[in-house]
């Protein structure tokens, strides 16, 4: 029975996971960038939902909505003013670049927020849902409900509408993409601010259940990318099936090691994946 509990815990603990790394693998699909300052996106989705829910009484559910925006719009700035200059340049001037964003954007939210740690209060926070043996945290349960919605609704504009073609062309082609008429620039621009805002998206609605902090991106930062290079980095269904990977192996691990050595069998399993499948799981070999 705790088996079955702490595998319905992973699912729901990794479909959050999921539409967080969503963001990071969309950006390298479509920008051809490793952002290494992702998980600091999430740390702004923590704030901006916290302070929706302290000064506007709203939900953290609601306010990952706002989180979302807010970093959509960062994001295209971002792009537009930063990351676009060196896209042609060698990879370890980008690595310098999102690696000294990270370290900015780190060290502002500590100057603006300060160190501590903060927390909000919701109806549902300690309420479980009973299914038969099964408890569902209330918590976990809507956060993934939310992730879920979110993911579909990312599949459906990118399979379904003219803009999703336009990425999937500029991911696969970008000069062909040009000469039929589309604008990689803003393509690109759309699609990083996209891509952040997803997992600024996941920031607020696992707020209910953790602490933001200025630190909390790099408590994701790892895991983050274990999930899109276990799935394949640049596969959008890699990175689902990575994050719901990482936290089923999270969750079950738990069983039997202590809490300080929870990740220890996750990034064996990583090491063992690479060795084997050096692509990710999902994405064919180059």
């Amino acid at each position: 029975m705790q088996f079955l509990q702490a595998l319905v815990d992973g699912i729901l603990l990794g479909g959050v996971y999921a539409v967080i790394s969503i963001g990071l693998t969309l950006v390298f699909g479509v920008v051809s960038i490793v952002n290494f300052a992702q998980a600091e996106f999430l740390m702004v989705g923590m704030f901006v939902a916290y302070f929706a829910w302290k000064l506007l009484g709203l939900d953290p559910l609601l306010g990952s909505l706002l989180s979302f925006a807010v970093a959509f719009v960062l994001g295209v700035l971002t792009q537009k003013y930063l990351i676009n200059r060196v896209l042609k340049a060698p990879a370890v001037a980008q690595i310098f670049l999102t690696v000294g964003l990270l370290i900015v954007m780190e060290n502002l939210a500590l100057i603006l927020f300060g160190s501590e740690f903060r927390s909000v209060q919701t109806p549902y926070q300690m309420t479980a849902l009973a299914v038969g043996p099964i408890l569902l945290s209330a918590p976990y349960l809507l956060a993934f409900a939310v992730a879920s919605v979110a993911g579909l609704a990312l599949w459906w504009v990118l399979k379904k509408t003219w803009w999703g073609m336009a990425v999937r062309a500029t991911a696969q082609d970008p000069m062909a993409a040009r000469l039929s008429g589309i604008s990689t620039h803003r393509v690109h621009q759309l699609a990083f601010g996209l891509g952040v805002g997803m997992t600024a998206l996941g920031g607020g609605i696992i707020l209910p259940y953790l602490t933001a902090s200025t630190t909390v991106g790099a408590q994701f930062s790892v895991l983050m990318f274990t999930a899109v290079v276990l799935g394949g980095l640049g596969s959008v269904i890699g990175a689902v099936v990575g994050g719901v990977a990482v936290g089923v192996i999270q969750s079950l691990s738990s069983l039997v090691l202590p809490m300080q050595l929870q990740n220890l069998a996750l990034f064996a399993i990583f090491i063992l994946v690479l060795a084997v499948r050096p692509e990710g799981l999902l994405k064919r070999a180059g």
